[in-house]
Order: C-alpha cells, then sequence, then structure tokens
C-alpha cells in the first residue's frame, strides 16, 4: 500500500532525497553532494549528469536504509535551484554543463534585452527586472558565443525539469520555476509572446508550463532501474526552490513571511496578486498553490559569504573545532559572540558573486569598511553576519511595505546558527520564529504540493502541523540605535562605491 512521498531537493551544494508519510512527518533523508565549477569569473556552472547521479544514488540509498518499499512510493516529486540554464537536443541529451543561478557573466545580454524591450515593461510582464542572473540572459550568451551548440538546442530547462525527464521523458516545467526564466508572463501564467519576439527567439525551446499540482508522467523503464523506484510511479511537478520553501516556512496564507539563509538567502510574503515595487528592487514568483504570488528578494552571497569567511579566515578556527570535536561553525559563531553588536563599526559588504535584490548590480564586490587598529577577526566575523542582515533588511522593508508580518520564519542551514538568527532580529528589529524542520523544510514544501495533488493532504495548510516552531528570538531593544545607525552607513557606502565596482 502506498503511504509515501518521495521528494528531492536539488540545491547548489547537493541534492537531499526525504520520505514524508501521508501525516506529513519526516520518516528518512538521504543527502548526496555534486561539485560546482568556476571557469572564470562571475561563471558558475555544474553538470546535470551529476544531479542525475544524485538522485539515482540517494533514492536507492533512501529506499535501503529507511527500509521502505518502493511499493510503498505514492508518488515522487520535486524542489530545485532556480534560474538556470539547462540545455538540451531533443533526445535529451545534454549539450553543455548547467548556468546555474549563481553566474552572472551576461551582462552584455542583459543589455541587449533592455535595447529591445523597455525594463519598466518587461518588469510588469514577468515580475523581475531583465537581469544577467535569469535564464534568458544566459540562454543569449549561448546564442552569441557558442552559436554551433545554441543550434543544436531543443530545450531549456532548469534543474528539476532535466530530472523529471530522465524520469518521464517528458519536457515541462512549472510556473514558478518558470516565472524565474525571464520569460514568463506572471499574470497570464503563460510564455510571454511580447518576449519571445523581442530578443529573437523560439518558443519551441520553451517546454510546456504547468502547475505545480500536475501529475506529468509516471517513472520510465530505465529510469526505475536505476532508481530503484517503481515503473509507473507518478511524478509531480513540484516547484523552484523559492516557491517550494515558502510552503515549507508555512508562509501558504496572505500575512505570513519568511526568510531562507543559505548560500544565497531570500525574504518572501503572500500575496494573492503580485507586488510591483516602483524601483524594481523586488520580484514576484508563483506560488505552489497557482492561486498565491510570492513578493520577493533574493541577495546571491549570504551563505556563500560564511562560507567564504570560514574558508578565508578561519584556519585556526577549524584546527580548533577539529581538536575539540565540534563543527567550525560553532567555533565561529561562539568567536562571533564575543565581539559586541557592531562589530567594532566594521561593516562588509556581502557582494561576493555581484548582487541581486536590492541591487541589481552584476559587478558589485565584497568590500570591509572600517577596519582599524582595534579591529579584531571576531569583528570581521560578525560584520559579515550583520553585512547580510543590512542587505535584507533592504528587502524586507520593500516587501513590508503592503503586507507586513508581525514575524518571520526561518528556515535554511543558517537557521541552526543561534548568533545570525539573534543579529538579524536586532537589525530588522522583528521576532523571528525558528522551524523544527529548517534545512528539510524547502523538500517539505514540495511534499506538500504533491500530497494535495494525489489528494493526500486536503491543502497547504498541512504544513502547520508538519513543520512546527521550536524557538522565537526576539530583538533586543537596546541594539536598535547601533543598528539603525550602521544600517544607513551601509546605504551610504554602497553609493559611494558603486561607480567603482565595474573597474575591477
Amino acid at each position: 500500500m502506498s503511504k509515501y512521498i518521495l521528494a528531492h531537493d536539488l540545491g547548489t551544494s547537493g541534492n537531499k532525497a526525504t520520505l514524508y508519510d501521508f501525516s506529513g512527518r519526516l520518516k528518512a533523508f538521504s543527502n548526496y553532494a555534486y561539485e560546482t565549477f568556476y571557469p572564470a569569473p562571475n561563471c558558475v556552472e555544474q553538470r546535470p549528469s551529476l544531479w542525475w547521479d544524485s538522485v539515482c544514488g540517494s533514492t536507492k540509498a533512501l529506499l535501503k536504509d529507511s527500509g521502505v518499499s518502493p511499493s510503498e512510493i505514492a508518488c515522487v516529486t520535486f524542489s530545485g535551484q532556480m534560474m538556470g540554464c539547462v540545455l538540451v537536443g531533443g533526445n535529451g541529451e545534454i549539450l553543455r554543463d548547467a548556468i546555474i543561478w549563481a553566474d552572472s557573466r551576461a551582462v552584455k545580454q542583459e543589455a541587449f534585452i533592455k535595447s529591445q524591450i523597455g525594463p519598466r515593461e518587461f518588469y510588469y510582464i514577468t515580475g523581475h527586472r531583465p537581469t544577467a542572473f535569469y535564464s534568458l540572459a544566459k540562454l543569449l550568451w549561448v546564442k552569441d558565443n557558442e552559436p554551433e551548440l545554441y543550434a543544436k538546442a531543443a530545450k531549456l530547462l532548469n534543474a528539476k525539469d532535466y530530472i523529471i525527464y530522465r524520469l518521464t521523458g517528458e519536457f515541462v516545467t512549472d510556473y514558478s520555476d518558470a516565472s524565474g526564466t525571464n520569460l514568463f508572463d506572471l499574470r497570464k501564467k503563460e510564455w510571454s509572446r511580447d518576449i519571445i519576439d523581442a530578443v529573437g527567439i523560439s518558443e519551441e525551446l520553451l517546454p510546456r508550463a504547468v502547475s505545480s499540482l500536475e501529475t506529468v508522467g509516471g517513472v520510465g523503464s530505465e529510469a526505475a532501474r536505476l532508481t530503484g523506484l517503481l515503473e509507473g510511479t507518478p511524478v509531480i511537478a513540484g516547484g523552484g526552490d523559492g516557491s517550494c520553501a515558502a510552503v515549507g516556512a508555512g508562509a501558504v496564507e496572505e500575512g505570513s513571511a519568511y526568510i531562507v539563509i543559505g548560500s544565497s538567502s531570500w525574504i518572501s510574503n503572500v500575496s494573492r496578486s503580485p507586488v510591483f515595487d516602483p524601483d524594481m528592487q523586488t520580484f514576484n514568483w508563483v506560488a505552489l498553490d497557482p492561486g498565491f504570488y510570492a513578493p520577493c528578494g533574493t541577495m546571491q552571497a549570504a551563505g556563500y559569504s560564511l562560507s567564504w569567511l570560514k574558508n578565508t579566515l578561519c584556519e585556526i578556527d577549524a584546527v580548533e573545532a577539529k581538536d575539540r570535536g565540534i563543527g567550525v561553525y560553532e567555533v565561529i559563531d561562539r568567536k562571533i559572540a564575543q565581539s559586541a553588536p557592531g562589530a567594532g563599526n566594521l561593516i562588509f559588504l556581502p557582494y561576493l558573486l555581484g548582487e541581486r535584490s536590492p541591487r541589481w548590480n552584476a559587478d558589485a564586490k565584497g568590500a570591509f569598511i572600517g577596519l582599524t587598529m582595534t579591529s579584531t577577526k571576531n569583528d570581521m566575523m560578525r560584520a559579515v553576519m550583520e553585512g547580510v542582515g543590512y542587505n535584507l533588511k533592504i528587502i524586507l522593508d520593500i516587501i513590508s511595505r503592503e503586507n507586513p508580518a508581525e514575524k518571520i520564519t526561518a528556515i535554511g542551514g543558517g537557521a541552526k546558527s543561534g548568533v545570525w538568527v539573534q543579529i538579524l532580529a536586532d537589525i530588522w528589529q522583528k521576532p523571528i520564529e525558528v522551524l523544527e524542520y529548517t534545512e528539510e523544510a524547502t523538500s517539505m514544501g514540495a511534499a506538500i504540493c504533491a500530497g494535495k495533488a494525489i489528494g493526500a493532504f486536503s491543502g497547504f495548510d498541512q504544513i502547520y502541523s508538519c513543520n512546527r516552531p521550536v524557538k522565537l528570538v526576539k530583538p533586543r531593544a537596546e541594539n536598535a540605535v547601533t543598528y539603525s545607525k550602521l544600517y544607513g552607513l551601509f546605504g551610504k557606502l554602497y553609493n559611494a562605491l558603486e561607480g567603482s565596482f565595474g573597474e575591477f
């Protein structure tokens, strides 16, 4: 008897396979890492074959370790990294490594898009600015720089779309992933003919766009052999990780807001209609529930900034962590806690991969500003966390104009850091609720969607009984003045340096 939902979360660092029962509780999970490649500055790529290997390997491991029979799997679904460029030929063969969300090489193509259709008109069609970070500009980069390869391309896909093809033989995407391509009409929920014609691509390159709730096919015989699943197991479309995370974080009705603290980080809330910012600093996804939208702002390097810090400045801390038998981030947290709020008036600009929201500047660079002879390494580490918090506050203030939330729920690996969550609460002066499942929340969102699709769950509000709050972090009013002052300085420093970033 079928009683489990298998959800794969195809993230930046790896794939997490998770099993949920029909009460929405996590039964088991299996992780599978894969490599990211950096072939040139601002270029970030992954190998789709490694995604497929991760799905096959993690599925087999999960079934074996959990003792769950393939016959007990009711359906398979996905959350996946968004805004990529996966090009396949007519038989589904991969034509080149995938250009993933973090890649910002396509600045010339961004300028071309803007020359063909007004940025504001574009924004009100897609809910997004036309930028180098989205699938369209990356596709045009391939067209301009690898024309022979582009000529062979049959479909433009995202990460989960490619895996769905390998499972079912179907070329599809869902509305949420489509809304991150810069090619999708947000309100009509169809590919935008105006944009397609303006930039000169063929609509044939685009997969069929469907609701996240749609059953797009069944697991084929070869895929069944490689994954250990039963042939014919239903495959539910699922969604992009941004929209899946919203459900996993409990943001399924108006008045709720959440943050994901991961490699990138985003803040989002829920609305029945798109929310357009006059300065176009934020954007909109289509939610997994097609009756809702998710106004959002995503920064490029949140956890990435902390990872850079660890790899660059914390070799001694890594040795200490090993000697003490604890994680290196635990050591970093303890040392950050020794630096006072404000990090000795040291500010970090967290733009190590350029920036999406709110700056929309692929040339933006990271910087420490305010270093003095009294600055310590602990101050520098704290400044990294605070810099991410300042940047996210800009986004939070924008999306809160029309749909303010009394509190914010937190998920993602960074939500495990009590120090970081407290810093964010203090900068924003908002309580933050940390949920039981932080790193599994995105796959849980996909599973809730699939459960509704097959009738196992009555609605998306099933999440309230699945991912409960375990900690409430209240803002400390005594730090409000310090952070308000430095937040203002953070903006001034970016503005002062903005004109120089392109010279690096």
